[in-house]
């Protein structure tokens, strides 16, 4: 086990079926563990942005979506009076069920995600928020996205919006059952980038990396396997998931990536046989993390149930937290919160019996 270098208080933000939560330690060995935050609300997305603040996706039952805003750490949350809202008398009738992925751009700009399909920005810190015409209104969104039909079990997601640090206009995003899409010009128009991922378009890439440190590199957990993208070759997705075990297989929902190293990711394979029972393959829990782009996969298990764990971890429920050693986060879907300050070297359990935890961030 690597010695672990303290860099301060690590917080980590867990989103339930049933509200917020709080992971905080000092040493990345004890924990605390505080809220809960809006019990009984779903809480979809937690993102700490750059300057601090925090926003929070929730959903609370007959009341609806909301977006709540705290700029002192989680002490006190605001309701934000100017949510994503899609274009009143719009020709596609669409009202905003939920909003499911949050990405802090810099400089006081947001993105968000909701689903139905649409993509939302701010540009005041998350106070108020505008819809990015030129992805909702574009004259292929009902072709690309598959209109009302494309449903995932709880509706259709936007979600893994990335924002290239050497140019803002140039952002991604993924749509369940719809695949990846660029654009080059800060949103006015879109195109599909889905090149040797099966389809033009159509496909449910689950979710999208972009490295901070080599934008040209992206990962890709998909519906369909493990792809990787080296855009200054060109634009198409090679699946590095074929060296996963046959018996494990590569599909799964979340990619991580070490911020330091752009052949460094992390996955968690769930059994995508037959009716998608969308837990650990026979049961047993394992990260699976690759040092060099994808060429090889290591199975990274200890500390985890050796079996009879039926849980799977969500997209957004796996981050690091950027540390030296990287630190890694899971929440699995029977409400633990299992932590690695040594690279997925050992995991332990920090958080016991919390609801079915949707999101885990760092921050």
């Amino acid at each position: 086990m690597r010695p672990v270098e303290v860099h301060g208080v690590t917080v980590i933000w867990i989103g339930t079926r049933k509200g917020a939560f709080k992971l905080v330690s000092d040493d990345r060995r004890t924990w605390r563990l505080d809220g809960p935050f809006f019990l009984g609300n779903l809480v979809y997305h937690l993102v700490r942005g750059a300057n601090g603040t925090l926003l929070m996706a929730t959903r609370a039952g007959h009341l609806g979506p909301a977006l709540f805003r705290s700029t002192d750490g989680g002490g006190a949350w605001v309701e934000v009076a100017k949510p994503p809202r899609f274009a009143e008398g719009e020709a596609l009738k669409r009202a905003v069920d939920h909003v499911f992925w949050l990405t802090a751009a810099g400089d006081g700009r947001w993105y968000a995600g909701t689903s139905p399909k649409g993509l939302f920005v701010s540009d005041d810190d998350g106070l108020s928020w505008a819809g990015v015409a030129g992805f909702n209104d574009h004259p292929r969104y009902l072709e690309w996205t598959g209109g009302a039909q494309d449903q995932t079990p709880d509706g259709a997601k936007l979600h893994s919006i990335q924002v290239d640090p050497r140019d803002p206009r140039k952002l991604l995003l993924g749509l369940s059952g719809g695949g990846v899409f660029a654009s080059d010009d800060g949103g006015a128009d879109w195109r599909p980038m889905n090149d040797g991922c099966f389809t033009e378009y159509g496909h449910d890439p689950h979710c999208i990396q972009q490295h901070p440190g080599d934008p040209d590199r992206l990962w890709l957990q998909s519906h369909y396997g493990i792809y990787r993208m080296d855009r200054a070759s060109g634009e198409t997705w090679v699946r590095v998931g074929d060296h996963m075990p046959k018996e494990v297989g590569d599909i799964g929902f979340p990619i991580v990536i070490d911020p330091r190293d752009a052949d460094r990711a992390w996955v968690f394979p769930m059994d995508g046989t037959s009716v998608w029972p969308r837990t650990s393959p026979e049961a047993k829990p394992a990260v699976y993390g690759t040092r060099d782009a994808g060429a090889t996969w290591q199975r990274l298990d200890g500390g985890l149930p050796p079996a009879q764990a039926w849980w799977t971890v969500k997209r957004q429920a796996m981050c690091a937290d950027g540390g030296a050693p990287l630190g890694l986060y899971l929440g699995t879907t029977s409400g633990e919160v299992w932590a690695s300050a040594d690279e997925g070297e050992s995991f332990a359990c920090v958080a016991r019996h919390l609801p079915h935890i949707y999101s885990v961030t760092a921050g």
